[in-house]
């Protein structure tokens, strides 16, 4: 069987490792449950120095070095794959998430030192490329879901992979691969009291997919939405309309917390899809697993009891998860209170309905106001997310966000628009992220953060400059200072369009 090194990459150099890495814990799952040998070598987790990245490197003789991530990663694993290449020259060295799905061509001539890359979802075809290890055999022309090289180094992308139907069948994700220690030092999350009071917390799914078509998310393959079709006789990825979800039934999604929290002592989850209140929409899917989670004694005791909450004594498992304003109402946020849910995390995006409306977003200023007051009133901490910077974002949308954030008494630090690889902001703002990065898309790939520091720019109104000024005086509620600027501003702009 096939040794195997996986590697998760760096996420975010400045903060602390916090959320295990559930995607890859589930591969690691499946490709040990087929008997490979495997290692996980969590650089997230241990921040290692280069020279102990290529300890682990040289410390067996691995058939396959895995590596993948978001494109944020793309940094740790550039490096990451040329030290792999230097020190296990004969290993195959496999990529794959969401740093590559979308492009696959542009990252494969970046890192030529990548052999193969899996595009999209990973489940069905990393163990076949793993048995053709096995088999000794390099003829990946028939495997799904893959861009490969051949011996001339060309490059060939192959048709995509079917979705898993049935997501029961994945194992539970084998976290006992990673350094649990580290992780659980870091359990304190500030979204909420009980957040914060975490001793051990844990990520997972319940569904996989989004229906949304929001225009600055990026596409990873994981709604069957993305199709290889042949353009010029060469096949290339294309993003359709198409959008299938799968989730969890409540007994496997359940029973997974429950294994989490006996094995493990966890104490609170962060349910990672935005979904889950998509799920608890449906009567049956929700009742369901309101009765088998507090069957299976999961409800905390203060959440049962409606007290505050104590962790001395408090058995259960508080959680928290993303929410999309349009889907909650008053009736399913009492029900998330009582079953231990403390916070949920609100992309509102913007006050501007006009904004709103050109990102697709699926949702109104209103009802974004009335998730917010719903949230409260049921005991939850809403946790309000926006961005600054949209192609249309104005003075008047800068100012409307402030008037809602007095209006409901919140605070927010804006993330900055972002046209990530594989989102519709990336296609139709190309040639702009090009002039910005000297024509260099893998310059912007190195440049990419997570939304916290500006990169490529893609405002029709405002520069980098501007932008970074102006969320400051946002968060001050500094109105006098934005209008004395928008004034300048004018004066500078007279004539042009859309002022």
């Amino acid at each position: 069987m096939a040794k195997v090194l996986f590697i998760n990459p760096v996420i975010r150099q400045n903060d602390k490792p916090r959320h295990i890495p559930y995607g890859l814990a589930q591969l690691v799952a499946i490709v040990a449950k087929e008997g490979h040998k495997v290692q996980v070598f969590d650089a997230n987790a241990w921040r290692p120095t280069e020279s102990e990245i290529c300890e682990v490197l040289a410390s067996d003789s691995w058939d396959v070095i895995a590596i993948g991530g978001l494109i944020t990663t793309y940094g740790f694993i550039k490096k990451t794959v040329k030290l792999a290449r230097q020190v296990s020259p004969t290993a195959l060295i496999i990529a794959g998430g969401g740093f590559i799905t979308p492009i696959p061509y542009e990252v494969m001539t970046f890192l030529s030192e990548i052999d193969v890359g899996v595009v999209g979802e990973a489940y069905n075809t990393l163990p076949v490329i793993l048995n053709m290890v096995d088999g000794k055999s390099h003829d990946w022309s028939d495997v799904k879901g893959i861009i490969f090289r051949d011996k001339n180094g060309e490059l060939h992308l192959n048709e995509q992979v079917n979705l898993l139907e049935d997501v029961d069948s994945l194992p539970f994700p084998a976290w006992h691969f990673f350094p649990l220690d580290i992780y659980f030092k870091n359990s304190s999350l500030l979204l909420s009291e009980e957040a914060m009071l975490a001793r051990r917390h844990i990520s997972v799914m319940a569904s996989y997919g989004c229906p949304y078509r929001c225009k600055y998310c990026f596409h990873l393959g994981l709604s069957g939405e993305l199709k290889t079709v042949e353009c010029g006789g060469k096949k290339q990825i294309e993003i359709s309309s198409y959008r299938k979800i799968r989730s969890h039934s409540p007994k496997y999604f359940v029973d997974l917390v429950k294994y989490a929290k006996e094995r493990f002592g966890v104490d609170f989850v962060s349910v990672l899809d935005e979904n889950f209140a998509a799920l608890a929409k449906k009567k049956d899917w929700f009742d369901e697993f309101s009765d088998r989670w507090m069957k299976e004694g999961l409800q905390p005791a203060c959440a049962r009891d409606r007290q505050d909450h104590a962790p001395e004594s408090c058995n259960g498992v508080h959680w928290g998860t993303t929410a999309h304003a349009g889907i909650v109402n008053g009736d399913m946020l009492k029900r998330f209170k009582i079953l231990g849910c403390s916070h949920l995390d609100y992309g509102l995006e913007s006050f501007s309905d006009e904004i709103l409306k050109k990102i697709s977003k699926g949702a109104t200023v209103a009802q974004n106001e009335a998730a917010l007051k719903m949230t409260i009133k049921a005991g939850i901490r809403p946790i309000p997310n926006q961005i600054i910077g949209f192609p249309d974002e104005s003075f008047e949308s800068i100012f409307l966000s402030i008037e809602a954030w007095e209006r409901l008494g919140i605070q927010v630090y804006p993330f900055f628009a972002t046209p990530y690889p594989g989102s519709e902001w990336y296609y139709s703002f190309k040639d702009k992220i090009l002039e910005q990065y000297g024509g260099s898309l893998e310059a912007f790939f190195l440049d990419l953060g997570d939304a916290t520091k500006i990169t490529a720019v893609i405002s029709g109104k405002f520069n980098a400059v501007e932008l970074l000024g102006l969320r400051e005086l946002m968060v001050n509620h500094d109105t006098k200072r934005i209008r004395d600027y928008e004034r300048i501003w004018k004066g500078q702009n007279e004539g042009r369009r859309g002022v």
